[in-house]
């Protein structure tokens, strides 16, 4: 969007007959905290008040003042993502949803839950346990990320093999436009042929096109069972072509991970690339799985166990979402780096990707970390570098840059999970050269003052 002038003193006496005051800040220190996600991207220009709304007639009646007089506004969550997408880029409003956190209705006989935006995506499942259902999207920041931030962004996680994305699982929205106008999407019924499907245009839009004020999900009931199969390789070749293998087999894992050495290595459970398989089901039906794909994998050379402990099995998973922690530690002076970590490719060009991946890393001399979700092709590359040192950052860019085209020449997508953001805006054209600007004439017929998220996925 366009820089513009606006008086925010004016603005601020409007917010305060709408919201109460001390749900309003200009804290230098929470306007600052404000200004940064878990990214390294920064903004020149930080929010001038963070507003904590508590209803969606407040977000309404807050968005109308923005519109009105041009105000930009960020959509924030709990600001775990990872390419820039809740940092205020014009400054403006921040509106911190994570305020809105009630479980509205569980309709455990109808499989499905209206919620309000702020809930934690782990908290959700442990209140849906009792009732024998869970939200089965499930990613590494299950702990601390909220339900908004994972439907804007279409997250996934680890059991998207089986499962599919958040986007598989909404049911309806309701969306407050940049104009204030309040939107209700979607249905009830797990599936429907009435008119658009505008709930898909919201899920992945990252909060350029409005805010989610509450969602209605579709559930799954939890699998009688569930087994681990930890299957070691030789290399990490290796261990891509036997994810391959076993899904040729006709075996469809509800979780399928990868973990190079130096991955594997940071959170104690061995030295080689390593699989984690995990099958679920019925108990027979889990347990043939795993023995099949221990079958296979060892037909391929690799050593393999199974977990039956659903101990054992919760401490390995803990292990597997601390991966993004622990390696930020694994190299003396060096901070892990977010950048080029959720390429996704069809299943047939993992291993080559692997491939150009460990060509890439030597190109250039900085090391990749790589893990991920093999099993639906998105793999995460980490890399370790000096933060102090400019030249590292040039060449972290530069490779960064190769893995995405690399990527998009093998039928790829920049992004599998993670959203498009600020890191990633500068590469939609070259993924969608014929749609992009379709892409943008939706966000200016939604969005005709440009002030929702601006800056954010190229548009």
């Amino acid at each position: 969007m366009q820089e513009c002038r606006y008086d925010e003193d004016e603005i601020y006496r409007r917010l305060c007959k709408i919201i109460a005051p001390d749900r309003i800040s200009n804290n230098p220190a929470e306007l600052y905290c404000s200004s940064r996600d878990a990214s390294y991207i920064k903004t020149a220009h930080p929010p001038f008040s963070v507003i904590r709304p508590s209803s969606s007639s407040e977000v309404s009646e807050i968005l109308k003042v923005a519109h009105e007089m041009k105000v930009p506004v960020t959509p924030r969550g709990a600001a775990t993502g990872l390419t820039g997408g809740a940092v205020p880029l014009h400054g403006g409003i921040v509106l911190d949803m994570t305020g809105m956190d009630q479980v509205i209705e569980i309709d455990h006989e109808n499989m499905q839950v209206l919620l309000e935006p702020g809930v934690i995506h782990a908290g959700l499942n442990e209140a849906l346990f009792e009732y024998g259902l869970f939200f089965p999207p499930d990613p590494g920041s299950s702990e601390m990320c909220t339900i908004g931030g994972m439907i804007a962004n279409d997250a996934s996680g680890m059991r998207s093999v089986k499962y599919g994305t958040t986007s598989s699982y909404v049911l309806g929205l309701e969306v407050v436009l940049p104009t204030g106008e309040i939107v209700n999407t979607g249905s009830r019924c797990f599936k429907t042929s009435s008119g658009y499907d505008l709930k898909r245009l919201f899920v992945g839009s990252e909060g350029t096109l409005g805010i989610v004020t509450r969602a209605r999900l579709r559930l799954r009931a939890l699998p009688e069972s569930r087994y681990l199969v930890l299957a070691s390789f030789e290399t990490l070749d290796g261990a891509g072509s036997g994810v391959v293998e076993v899904l040729k087999s006709g075996i469809l894992p509800s979780a399928c991970e990868i973990l190079d050495e130096v991955a594997i290595a940071a959170i104690g459970l061995g030295e080689k690339p390593l699989i984690i398989f995990e099958l679920d089901g019925m108990e027979d039906e889990a347990e043939i799985a795993a023995l099949k794909v221990i079958e296979v994998c060892e037909g391929l050379g690799a050593e393999c166990r199974i977990v039956e402990s659903e101990s054992e099995q919760a401490e390995i998973w803990d292990k597997r979402r601390m991966i993004g922690v622990v390696i930020t530690r694994h190299k003396e002076g060096s901070v892990r780096v977010y950048e080029s970590e959720d390429v996704i490719l069809p299943i047939k060009n993992v291993v080559r990707m692997l491939r150009e991946i460990e060509r890439i890393s030597e190109k250039f001399g900085i090391e990749i970390i790589t893990y991920g979700h093999i099993g639906d092709g998105n793999l995460h590359t980490a890399m370790a570098i000096d933060v102090q040192d400019e030249s590292e950052w040039e060449r972290l860019f530069k490779m960064s840059e190769e893995i995405y085209t690399t990527a998009l020449k093998l039928g790829g997508s920049i992004t599998g999970e993670h959203g498009v953001g600020v890191i990633r805006a500068s590469y939609l054209k070259k993924e969608h050269p014929g749609s992009l600007e379709l892409m943008r004439t939706i966000k200016r017929a939604i969005d005709p003052t440009g002030i929702m998220n601006p800056g954010k996925m190229g548009l």
